[in-house]
C-alpha cells in the first residue's frame, strides 16, 4: 500500500465540542467529550486532557478527530471518536485546531 493510501483509510474531520465534563471513572485524568461533527452528528469522547485545559474552555473548541477507529468504551462512556493532540516539552497533551473556522464535519486532508 501506498503512503497515500495509508493516510486516506484514516478519516479525520474537523468538530466541535458541545460540551466537557470531568470523566471520574477513568483510571487517568480524562474529560467526557460531546463532539458535533456536522453532517456525521454528536459523536462522544474521552480525553485525556485536563493538564492545560478546563471543562468550560472547552466548549466551542474545533478540534481535529479520528472518526473511523470505531467505539472504544472508557470506564464505562463510549468512546466514539479519537480527539488528537500532541505532546508540549512537558508531556501535556496540546490539542490539534484548525487556523481558521471551517465547517464542521469538514475532512482534513
Amino acid at each position: 500500500m501506498e503512503a497515500l493510501q495509508a493516510f486516506q483509510i484514516l478519516d479525520l474531520r474537523i468538530g466541535r465540542i458541545l460540551k466537557a465534563e470531568p470523566h471520574e471513572k477513568a483510571r487517568k485524568p480524562s474529560y467526557k467529550l460531546w463532539i458535533d461533527l456536522g453532517p456525521l452528528g454528536v459523536k462522544q469522547s474521552s480525553a485525556q486532557i485536563t493538564e492545560l485545559y478546563r471543562p468550560e474552555d472547552l466548549v466551542g473548541r474545533l478540534v481535529v478527530c479520528a472518526v473511523n477507529l470505531g467505539t472504544r468504551s472508557i470506564a464505562g462512556f463510549p468512546s466514539e471518536v479519537l480527539v488528537l493532540g500532541a505532546k508540549d516539552a512537558e508531556g501535556r497533551v496540546v490539542l490539534l485546531t484548525t487556523e481558521r473556522e471551517v465547517p464542521l464535519g469538514e475532512r482534513v486532508f
